[in-house]
């Protein structure tokens, strides 16, 4: 029964991905890559919430697998990450290719902080 939390949770993060990774990037005439950053930051908040609602015993496993299993795991997206940083840097935008790695990690980290905190704050 646990396959189908994973699975609901994923129906609606491929579809949520697709529609908000177009949304944000056509709002934005660059090469750097705003949706698949907002998607994977998103992802990292929800996580940082969801493993601080976890660890305050606020999140049942279903809830884990639906939305960091399923969700998140459908939402975020390290492939699509990888392949535009590598059309960066074969673009010749190795500036923006730098600042995607860079800024990617140290913000996604800061929102899994930020979410868990957040978690630790309603729940604890």
């Amino acid at each position: 029964m646990n396959w189908l939390f994973v699975v609901l949770g994923a129906a609606i993060g491929a579809p949520l991905r697709y529609l908000a990774d177009r949304s944000v990037q056509k709002r934005h005439d660059t090469v750097f890559p705003w949706g698949t950053f907002t998607v994977n930051l998103s992802g990292c908040l929800v996580l940082g919430l969801l493993t601080g609602a976890a660890t305050a015993g606020a999140a049942s496993s279903q809830v884990q697998l639906f939305l960091g299993t399923g969700l998140c795991g459908a939402l975020t997206t390290y492939s699509t990450f990888s392949y535009e940083t590598l059309r960066l840097v074969e673009g010749g935008a190795r500036f923006y290719a730098v600042a995607n790695v860079a800024v990617s990690v140290v913000a996604g980290l800061g929102a899994v902080y930020m979410g868990v905190g957040v978690a630790e704050a309603l729940w604890a």
